[in-house]
């Protein structure tokens, strides 16, 4: 798994590519690069999932722990660019009542209020 940071006001932007799995290391890592961002005090952050082809168990828990490290700091954590599949896995899991989710990046901007970047 790979994440690229783009930070737009308060709001960290993670782009992820690759498997957010156990065996990968991913589900892992995700974790600590979202609790660096909120260490460094962006209160909002957005995981793109566009790259991202599969998540397992652990990768779920992942984004669940995460989501736990922004509320700690504060913050809140929303993912968009979720593939259907992974969408009906966090429906069946009930963590679509946990995670907000938003269709697009221009979703997320657009329902946050805040100013797209060119």
């Amino acid at each position: 798994m790979q994440l690229e940071e783009i930070v737009v006001g308060d709001v960290a932007v993670l782009r992820v590519t690759g498997d957010i799995t156990l065996r990968k290391s991913g589900d892992t890592r995700l974790n600590e690069v979202v609790r660096a961002v909120a260490g460094r005090g962006h209160t909002r952050v957005l995981l793109d999932l566009a790259g991202v082809s599969y998540v397992d168990s652990a990768g779920l828990g992942e984004l669940l722990k995460s989501h736990g490290t922004m509320k700690n700091h504060g913050g809140s954590l929303g993912i968009f660019n979720v593939t259907r599949r992974l969408l009906e896995l966090m429906t069946m899991t009930r963590l679509t009542t946990l995670l907000t989710t938003y269709e697009s990046e221009a979703d997320a901007f657009a329902r946050l209020g805040i100013a797209q970047p060119n």
